[in-house]
This record gives C-alpha cells, structure tokens and sequence, in this order.
C-alpha cells in the first residue's frame, strides 16, 4: 500500500497537510499526531518499518501552523482538535487511535475530552502535565506574560506585512538517523541534547508565533483525565529533562484504562527507543483490535 499526500481546507480557510496510507477495504485508523516545533516526517520511520500498516490506516499531518500547513493566525488546543475532527469527517472515519508525542500526547488527550465519540484509544508518548514540567519549560512558567505580549506584537509587525517567508525544512528520520551515529561515535548523549533541545533552532522551524502559542499550550492544563473512558497506552521516559516520570505516572492514574511503559530514555522516545516504543504500541493495537 502507498502513502498519499493530502490536504483539506478548514470552515476558517487553513489548509491542513496529510498523508495517510489506506487499504482498499474499512479499517481502523490511527492519527500520528507530532509534537513542539516538529511536523509530520516525526512519525516517518515508524510509518516505514510497522507492521501496523497492514491492519490500520495511518494518518500523519503537519498540525497548523508547521511545515507544510503554514499558517499565522490563532493556534492551540481547540484549534487542532477541530482540524483533526475534520480530517476525520473528509477521509470518511468515525473513529481513530490518536498517537501523539510531547504536545501531540497533551492534544489527544484534548481530543478524547472533546470528541469521545470520535475516540477509540490513545497512544501518549510522553505526555506533559502541566505539574510535571521540569527545566526550560518550568522555568520559563514566570514569563508566560512575555510570551502573550510578543505574540500581539508580532502579530501586529504581520498585519503590516512584516514576517519571515522562509523557514528552514526539518526532516526529522533523517536528523534521527544523523544523531544516533554521533551518539554511537561519541559514547555520549551530548550529540541528542545539541539538536532537539535548544529553543533557537526550534524558533527556524516556524513562526515565531506559533512557537510561543506552543509553548503556553503545553504548559496547559490537561483536562479531567477521569473523563475519557477510552484505552490508553501511555510511553513515558525515564529522565526528567523536560518532565517528571513519576509526577506524570501520577497524574496518569486518573485514567480508567491506562497502561503505562516507562523506557530508558531522556525525552524522545522516537529518536532514542524507536524498535521499543514500535513493538509497544504494536502490541497494543493487537489487544485493541
């Protein structure tokens, strides 16, 4: 089966960006939503070796306001709840697995509160309560007025038609596979914190805008997790980088059906524990199914 590229417009005229594998008869769906600063080719080399694919649909976009759905205006929780909500309604499925990492993790939970009917499972990779915040992201939490204040004034700069219109392409199998020999070569994890862990390079990914719109949507509060009745598997690392694990795996408890891994790994899962988070989540999907 191939994978397709797609778009579909939005009642506010966005265009959201796709791809998605399909088999020629109805079958389960799974969402591969990204996280902060990153887009779709986040879940390309889990999309290239599961054997998923040969029992699910498999659904990848760029959330608004990344990559290839380029967009300046208002984004957060409830805006990409509805752009998921109406990919669903324009490929024809009632219901989908939401798969997310990082902010993609917190913005399926917003869609199992939102949308129950239209959620059959969730797959957290490193969710990130709001309690459970630790380095740059809490200590960033006092100047969250500062990050409203630039968000006006940009936008203001934008109206007046001054912004960036070239943004650097971020091909995240390939800065996987790139990271992975410098960490073999150097015996270190030096190589991984130097590429996905610096807010700068981050901010050449997309409008600055959307950076710090990210930025206090992760740090949201998720919402009644007692609620969403749905299955869950939950991913989460070891190191508290950017989270606690164990404030997390607390905080998780409040799920009727949540079963929860916890991998040796600082914070990204696919970069650092692919074959462990695949075989996890393929092993789900076969309970579910």
């Amino acid at each position: 089966m191939r994978e397709v590229s797609r778009t579909v417009s939005t009642r506010d005229r966005a265009t959201i960006s796709y791809r998605v594998i399909r088999g020629e008869s109805p079958r389960r769906v799974i969402i591969l939503i990204h996280g902060m600063a990153s887009n779709m080719t986040r879940w390309s080399e889990f999309v290239e070796k599961t054997e998923l694919k040969d029992s699910w649909d498999l659904l990848r976009l760029d959330l608004r306001g990344h990559a290839r759905s380029l967009y300046r205006g208002k984004t957060g929780m409830k805006v990409w709840c509805d752009d998921i909500k109406t990919i669903l309604d324009h490929e024809g499925y009632e219901k989908a697995v939401l798969m997310g990492h990082c902010l993609g993790a917190n913005i399926a939970l917003q869609f199992a509160n939102r949308h129950p009917d239209n959620t059959a499972g969730l797959i957290l990779i490193e969710p990130m309560p709001h309690e459970a915040l630790t380095g740059a992201l809490k200590t960033f939490q006092p100047l969250k007025p500062l990050f409203i204040i630039a968000i006006l004034l940009i936008r203001f700069l934008n109206r007046l038609g001054l912004y960036r219109r070239h943004f650097t392409h971020l091909d995240l199998q390939e800065m996987d596979r790139r990271t992975r020999v410098a960490m073999a070569e150097q015996g270190s994890d030096r190589a991984m914190l130097k590429r996905y862990a610096v807010p700068w390079h981050d901010l050449q990914l997309l409008p600055s805008t959307n950076y710090f719109q990210e930025f206090l949507e992760v740090s949201r509060p998720l919402p009644p997790l007692a609620g969403i009745t749905a299955p869950v598997l939950a991913l989460l690392s070891s190191g508290k980088r950017l989270s606690d694990p164990e404030i997390t795996r607390r905080t998780l408890e409040d799920l009727p059906d949540c079963r929860i891994v916890m991998l040796d790994a600082h914070h990204w899962i696919p970069t650092e524990k692919p074959a462990e988070m695949m075989e996890a989540v393929q092993q789900w999907c076969g309970r579910l199914a």
